[in-house]
């Protein structure tokens, strides 16, 4: 597997992660790196997700992850920054963190592969164009996720 092979399994893994949250969210590319032989993919949630509700969040993209096959690699349970990290049973690493800003942030890092140029991510159909600047921060509005209550019978992480 080249660089630009494993960035396409990376991207492939964050849209995949992307359309298994529900209700949808609003996201953007974000920063994408190549390394010397490891590439890293970002996207960028801009749908708010309430402190109420970032770990409801967190439990759906776990669930996804488990059920894909990755292995749980470790948590970050504080209440303004928290992450999972997993990993894909081809070696790459997944990452969701929540910044101080309250926006969620995907990451995938590859395993080193064979070096080779490579290409931003595809725009996808109807998505703002990726400049390889900073994504924007979050401002749409979701009547699940922005809600300023926890999911009725869950506790809060």
């Amino acid at each position: 597997m080249d660089m630009q092979e494993a960035a396409d399994r990376a991207d492939s893994i964050l849209y995949d992660t992307m359309s298994h949250i529900t209700p949808e969210v609003i996201w953007v590319h974000g920063i994408s790196t190549d390394l010397t032989c490891s590439v890293s993919r970002r996207v960028s949630v801009t749908t708010v997700i309430s402190a109420e509700r970032r770990g409801s969040f967190l439990g759906v993209v776990e669930r996804y992850w488990k059920t894909a096959g990755f292995t749980h690699r470790g948590s970050n349970s504080s209440k303004t920054t928290p992450a999972t990290y997993f990993r894909t049973p081809d070696d790459f690493q997944v990452r969701v963190l929540f910044s101080k800003q309250g926006q969620a942030q995907f990451e995938v890092t590859t395993p080193c592969v064979e070096k080779s140029a490579v290409a931003p991510p595809k725009q996808r159909e109807g998505a703002p164009a990726y400049d390889g600047s900073q994504p924007p921060a979050p401002s749409e509005h979701s009547d699940f996720w922005s809600a300023s209550t926890p999911v009725p019978g869950t506790t809060s992480r």
